[in-house]
């Protein structure tokens, strides 16, 4: 039984008028090089997007849309592919293969339409050899496809084996939430009323459904919310900073955390290594009207004077849990990639007990599903003299779910099926060593 990314998504991707007019078709061709980007190159798909010279915001959001359920489904329909093709085609050839198998089982594209699109493709793309190919593979799955696809366990071939090996027995829960499209979240400022159309969730997120464009609620442009996960929302809820305790945010940008942070009427220092995401922070932070130092500097190296009473440390990580938004992090990163980031993750941990006062505290977090940069880190720290603080039941109270045994955070994408799902977290209440 093939799964539907949505059920929005039925124009997405092959039956938007003249999409496949002479000149050529924007959705198609930009879905087509994200694709490649990914699988060819390790490119994010966002990089491909914001690099495109296709201007029309709906061909984008289609594009997008197609490129995401090709790479949500993609172990599924290689799999299902497999007995239809007798070589492996080229990259680029398999990639458009994959669209149109997409185009077929996942997006409601008319049959006529998901083939004429994929073979015009490949004629502009210079493999018109391929054509043929594709023309008769993609008009048996449009024939054969619930056929083809029995028996294909899609939830264990669409993570890579890798990951569901890392994931333990959590593997299925957490792969649940893959063909998910992610719902748009939003953090209140304090008194703000949410915009009408919410679902208020436990832990005082409220919930909008998927394809939301932010811009358009009203309040935005007043700055009384912004966009938070969920689960994302609650590494700062934890800290429970108080009025006028001054607060470090490390890898602050995009800004959310900061944000709660200033709300909650701490004195908050804001740093960010990149200038481009230090703007992007500024500009966040102007239109909530929300008074924050800021400051453009690598964690490493930085420290404040004088000390801080707590930090909030987001460090960069693998972004396994984000892959609801961002499906593309599945098949771009790599075991190595995991190990080189928890070395850095112990870096910034260090480099943040020198920035707390005796007994400051560290609030840890990684939108990670990887133990090497979650439990991992933690049990890191505390041989190099860290103290856990774990969070108690009452903390969690919002979120039961997500108290492990050790009083760990952990979230996965899997949890809260009925409200929409969530991002994968991990978050721990670290004591400064010496403190």
């Amino acid at each position: 039984m093939a799964h539907s990314s949505s059920p929005s998504s039925g124009r997405t991707g092959g039956d938007r008028p003249g999409a496949d007019r002479p000149g050529g078709d924007p959705t198609r061709d930009l879905a087509f090089d994200i694709l490649c980007g990914v699988v060819e190159h390790r490119r994010m798909l966002e990089t491909t997007l914001d690099r495109s010279s296709v201007s029309d915001p709906r061909d984008r959001a289609s594009a997008h849309r197609l490129a995401a359920t090709v790479l949500r489904h993609m172990g599924s329909m290689t799999e299902l592919l497999g007995p239809l093709l007798r070589r492996e085609p080229p990259t680029p050839v398999r990639c458009a293969l994959l669209m149109g198998v997409a185009q077929l089982r996942h997006l409601n594209t008319p049959p006529h339409a998901a083939v004429a699109t994929i073979v015009s493709l490949l004629r502009r793309r210079g493999l018109t050899p391929f054509a043929g190919l594709a023309n008769a593979v993609l008009r048996r799955v449009a024939r054969e496809g619930d056929t083809l696809g029995e028996g294909l366990d899609e939830e264990r071939l669409d993570v890579p084996p890798w990951l569901w090996s890392a994931w333990g027995d959590r593997a299925r829960a957490i792969a649940a939430g893959l063909y998910r499209e992610a719902p748009l979240d939003l953090t209140l400022k304090p008194g703000a009323d949410a915009p009408p159309g919410g679902l208020l969730l436990p832990n005082g997120s409220v919930r909008y459904p998927a394809g939301t464009r932010v811009t358009d609620l009203p309040g935005y442009e007043e700055g009384q919310f912004w966009v938070q996960d969920a689960a994302a929302s609650m590494p700062a809820r934890l800290l429970n900073v108080q009025r006028g305790q001054r607060v470090v945010d490390l890898c602050a940008a995009p800004g959310g955390k900061t944000a709660q942070l200033a709300s909650a009427g701490a004195e908050v220092i804001a740093v960010e290594r990149e200038a481009a995401r230090a703007a992007r922070l500024e500009e966040n932070l102007a239109r909530l009207k929300l008074d924050v130092e800021m400051v453009v500097a690598d964690a490493a190296d930085w420290r404040p004077r004088p000390p801080a009473d707590a930090v909030l440390l987001d460090a960069p990580c693998s972004a396994t849990g984000t892959f609801r938004r961002h499906p593309d992090v599945l098949w771009i990163k790599r075991p190595r990639d995991v190990l080189a980031l928890a070395e850095g993750q112990d870096r910034l941990i260090d480099a943040a007990g020198e920035m707390l006062r005796p007994d400051g505290v560290l609030l840890y977090a990684v939108c990670s599903l990887q133990d090497e940069e979650g439990p991992q880190r933690v049990a890191a720290a505390v041989r190099r003299g860290w103290r856990v603080e774990p969070f108690s039941e009452s903390e969690l109270a919002a979120m039961p779910e997500a108290r492990t045994q050790e009083g760990f955070f952990r979230t996965h994408p899997g949890l809260w099926p009925e409200r929409g799902g969530m991002d994968g977290f991990f978050a721990a209440r670290l004591r400064r060593p010496g403190g």
